[in-house]
């Protein structure tokens, strides 16, 4: 149930790291005023809670419009200029948008964005028509590391290979089916298991001070739920529906694009890969430069670079590189492929169990090309 929270008269501005003020300054008394004429409210009757860069010429107040500012909130250069991406050109600047706890670069738009809440923007980035994109203090971005104070049942298991979760593995980022392969079958070694999961909590402080990313040049428009999510430079998301607990990685030179009514919760999705039409990933990691398409479900799998998936499911699969699968198929069965594989049209593969448990598990070798 909802829980409400009373505040005070005046909520004023939270600690802010000091690096995040460098080159910053508090509003002006004019600026206030013009702020308040094109109907922006602020948590703090005194805007003490917004920095603007203090760069002369660089924050127009004109440029931020019937838009609500609360916890604290650093922006970047905000000046008469407009984005460009495809045939979408926006003037930057923030409108009709509300943000709590967020950190803009320079010249970005933010426009239509009902709920804004933790997020660390870059610069020339677009956001436009979005209905909630948050993150939460322990937020993970789809890795199976567990955050100060949280029980172990909370850690995110990828069941690779075994429908009971004999061979599951913990995701993070940059890993391959390489990896999932020597932690999903050599299971009697517990020490080697033991340090599959310390390797993979390396670097995880455990505070509970997460923010979400949204890199340079990155474009996010018409999108329903974007929570718990790092957003790598370049990326190109568009109409997805929801991306939730997860990591996108991309760069100029490989630019990752996310389509219409897609969901992705609780993965990792590698450098220029694409995920379009209705596609959903759960518990996933996604190589490089794979797609993932028409209505296609990956669950608890690992899918390996240059690899095609449309119009299917893959169920407690680990894929090696270049597997093609796309056409109406189904592949049920939990399953270890060793790459360069092929599931032709209309394929069914352990479409049922030998008995009334999940208990069929297969190991093909590479170049599987089942008919």
């Amino acid at each position: 149930m909802p829980k409400v929270t009373l505040l005070n008269e005046k909520n004023g501005c939270a600690d802010v790291s000091p690096e995040l003020l460098e080159g910053k300054r508090r509003l002006s008394a004019q600026e206030i005023y013009v702020l308040i004429q094109n109907r922006n409210i602020s948590s703090d009757p005194d805007w003490q809670n917004v920095y603007v860069s203090a760069v002369p010429g660089e924050f127009n107040a004109a440029q931020v419009v019937q838009s609500e500012f609360s916890g604290t909130v650093v922006l970047g250069a905000i000046r008469p200029a407009t984005l460009k991406y495809h045939d979408l050109e926006l003037k930057t600047g923030i409108y009709r948008s509300v943000l709590q706890d967020v950190v803009t670069g320079d010249d970005c738009v933010i426009r239509n964005v009902s709920y804004l809440a933790n997020y660390r923007i870059g610069s020339r980035v677009m956001l436009f028509n979005i209905q909630e994109m948050s993150c939460t203090r322990h937020s993970k971005f789809g890795e199976g590391i567990l955050k100060e104070g949280e029980p172990e049942e909370n850690r995110i298991w990828i069941g690779v290979g075994n429908e009971n979760g004999n061979r599951a593995v913990l995701p993070f980022s940059g890993m391959i089916p390489a990896d999932a392969f020597l932690w999903s079958r050599y299971r009697e070694d517990k020490d080697l298991l033991r340090r599959f999961v310390e390797l993979t909590e390396s670097g995880n402080d455990r505070r509970n001070d997460t923010y979400g990313i949204v890199a340079d040049d990155v474009v996010i428009k018409n999108c329903t739920l974007l929570k718990d999510a790092k957003i790598l430079p370049f990326a190109y998301i568009k109409g997805a529906f929801k991306l939730k607990n997860i990591t996108v990685l991309s760069s100029e030179a490989e630019p990752s694009q996310i389509g219409e009514g897609v969901e992705l919760v609780n993965g990792i999705m590698g450098y220029g890969s694409r995920v379009f039409y209705q596609a959903v990933a759960v518990r996933f990691i996604i190589g490089r430069n794979c797609q993932l398409k028409y209505g296609a479900r990956l669950l608890n799998s690992v899918l390996g670079d240059n690899s095609t998936v449309s119009c299917c499911e893959l169920l407690n699969n680990l894929i090696f590189p270049f597997h093609e699968q796309h056409h109406n198929s189904s592949f049920l069965i939990a399953a270890t492929v060793m790459g360069q594989s092929n599931i032709a049209s209309a394929a069914t593969i352990g479409s049922n169990h030998n008995s009334r448990s999940p208990d069929g598990e297969m190991l093909a070798g590479r170049g599987f090309w089942p008919g």
